[in-house]
């Protein structure tokens, strides 16, 4: 039948035009959220060569004087990507790439920048946190992003925010206030508010719809979660997830509650001299249909949050 003989041309052209939609700069797509603020939405799948690593979200701030990068992208190419895409809404130089935590969906696409001379600034413990894990990340992530990562360096920050003193940078009319949190996903998370139009960038403190991944503290990150529960915001943008003007107070409800149900169950198995494997297997399982990837993560976070809650 004709069908029989047109199906592997049907499924070779799919197939190309599929590396087409994930390797094509045209195919990279932004979203203004707010007036001069854009962003990329990350898909929700793990790094690969297919998507480049671009599965964290990432965009940029247009003032007056220059552009701030917030997250470069999860590869170098990626980053060259996002380059390119703020040269099609300004001519404005790039005078700094802000890194929200150290994670390679958010830093790899560094290097891109570094002919624009930026600053690259992050939290004051994101230094050495880059330090240590730049061979394991460089190891494993050649491998996982192929062509994607040649270009790729680590990028340190050279201006840093500690948690005791906000930063305000000003774009020109437009300031940015960086504030440093004590440990929560990370133990260098960065949030970035547009004055502005009062958008937040939360980084990985707020996952939406992908289940959210702890490398901090559990106690901690519930306890930013919460402050973050009493802004007073137009936009958020989420390290993960959808924008959004109104969805994200949910967003934040969705994860105190997931990282809520961990700690008290797991606190239970504790006081009963039970095991993390044990742990593994009950804790938050009525959580699987919530989140996204939920089986690639949720295990992990239940072995990192047992580690530190058994020393409470």
């Amino acid at each position: 039948m004709l069908i029989n003989r047109l199906l592997p041309l049907l499924i070779a052209f799919n197939f190309l035009f599929f590396i087409n939609v994930s390797h094509s700069c045209e195919k990279y797509l932004i979203q203004e959220v707010s007036p001069g603020i854009y962003y990329h939405q990350g898909i929700h799948e793990d790094a690969s060569v297919e998507n480049i690593g671009a599965i964290a979200n990432v965009g940029f701030i247009i003032g007056e004087r220059c552009v701030a990068v917030i997250d470069s992208g999860g590869s170098y190419l990626e980053g060259t990507y996002l380059r390119k895409a703020i040269k099609t809404k300004t001519d404005l130089p790039v005078c700094y790439v802000i890194n929200t935590h150290v994670h390679p969906d958010h830093t790899f696409g560094n290097a891109a920048f570094k002919n624009d001379n930026p600053i690259f600034i992050g939290h004051d413990k994101l230094p050495a946190a880059m330090a240590a894990r730049q061979g394991f990340l460089a190891k494993v992530f050649k491998e996982t992003l192929g062509s994607a990562y040649d270009g790729t360096e680590f990028i340190a920050p050279s201006k840093t925010v500690p948690t005791a003193q906000p930063l305000i940078l000003d774009l020109g009319n437009r300031t940015l206030t960086l504030t440093a949190y004590p440990t929560s996903h990370t133990d260098h998370d960065l949030t970035v508010l547009d004055n502005k139009t009062n958008t937040l960038w939360t980084g990985d403190l707020l996952f939406m719809e992908r289940i959210p991944v702890l490398d901090g503290s559990i106690n901690g990150l519930i306890n930013t979660i919460t402050l973050l529960q009493k802004m007073d915001l137009n936009v958020v943008i989420p390290g993960h997830g959808p924008a959004s003007h109104d969805l994200w107070q949910q967003g934040l409800a969705n994860e105190l509650r997931y990282f809520t149900v961990l700690r008290d169950e797991i606190r239970i198995i504790i006081e009963d001299m039970g095991t993390i494997d044990q742990a593994s297997k009950q804790v938050g399982i009525l959580e699987r249909n919530s989140w996204e990837l939920f089986d690639s993560y949720h295990r992990r976070n239940i072995t990192a949050s047992f580690v530190q809650l058994e020393w409470e």
